[in-house]
């Protein structure tokens, strides 16, 4: 596996594979689980290539954020990569994507308005300006993203498509723990009786997927019944649940089975906060 760090040397890396080769990629923040390297063995498999990024990226953290404290574990990183069947690793400094002077970002209007980017502002406006810049640097054929950050992989797909960048976005189902938790790097904040009370996401998004699939189409409804299941957990407290379109993100009244929906909550057990979503898929 080839390690690079600037902007340029990854560039040359992207060369010397052959701009025919079909080069899969995956951009992380680092902190690599089995999520992260589901997607890099993947993207192995389906491109002649995989090349990811560890990058955490500062301007997606609001002032009140974790940013400091962000896990990190560089070494164990490289080495879970490579086992992974990575090519190349790119591992770019801040000011090597932030030059001095840097003044142009990326705004995706509308679907950033709401859920994550309603609680976060400037957080979807830091992810389309990294992505895209990493997406230029590498080139690759096809991206790979984790549907467990649901928002930002419509987010993400808008920009792919208004910009023109040419790349296959690809996105793959959530890797949960054994227990139902979906993988986070930020599972590691928690402490032991956090971490048993945190599959509450699931149980809740399984109960309300369950009252869906028994004929229960009213939103307000399905709301209710995410919000009395994280009830029940006394070190969830809930900061939103929502039932919406899966492009625009809207909260619906109802659900319409030709369009499907997703559900999304964002729950927090002390200063951690987890997201997690269900995809309900249309129905023919």
């Amino acid at each position: 596996m080839k390690v690079v760090r600037t902007r340029g040397e990854c560039a040359q890396a992207r060369a010397e594979l052959g701009l025919g080769t079909t080069v899969g990629f995956v951009p992380t923040m680092g902190y690599l689980h089995e999520g992260h390297l589901s997607l890099v063995r993947r993207a192995k498999t389906e491109c002649a290539a995989a090349v990811a990024s560890i990058f955490v990226n500062p301007t997606q953290f609001g002032p009140t954020e974790d940013l400091s404290t962000y896990p990190r574990d560089l070494d164990g990183d490289l080495a879970v990569l490579e086992q992974a069947g990575c090519d190349v690793a790119w591992l770019p400094e801040v000011a090597d994507i932030y030059p001095p002077g840097f003044s142009t970002f990326v705004d995706v209007e509308g679907v950033t308005a709401v859920l994550e980017g309603a609680r976060r502002p400037g957080h979807f406006r830091g992810v389309a300006t990294v992505v895209a810049i990493l997406l230029n640097v590498v080139r690759p054929t096809r991206a790979y993203f984790g549907q467990k950050d649901a928002q930002q992989t419509v987010v993400l797909r808008r920009m792919i498509e208004d910009l023109a960048l040419g790349v296959d976005m690809v996105v793959a189902p959530t890797v949960r723990e054994p227990d139902g938790l979906a993988m986070s790097s930020r599972n590691s904040y928690l402490d032991p009786a956090q971490r048993a009370a945190a599959v509450v996401l699931h149980r809740a998004l399984q109960a309300t997927r369950t009252a869906y699939a028994g004929g229960e189409r009213d939103a307000d409804r399905l709301r209710t019944a995410m919000t009395e299941v994280i009830a029940g957990e006394p070190l969830a407290e809930p900061d939103y649940v929502s039932v919406a379109d899966p492009d625009s993100l809207a909260e619906l009244a109802t659900i319409d089975p030709a369009r499907g929906a997703l559900l999304s909550l964002a729950v927090r057990f002390g200063r951690t906060r987890l997201i997690d979503n269900v995809v309900l898929p249309p129905s023919r």
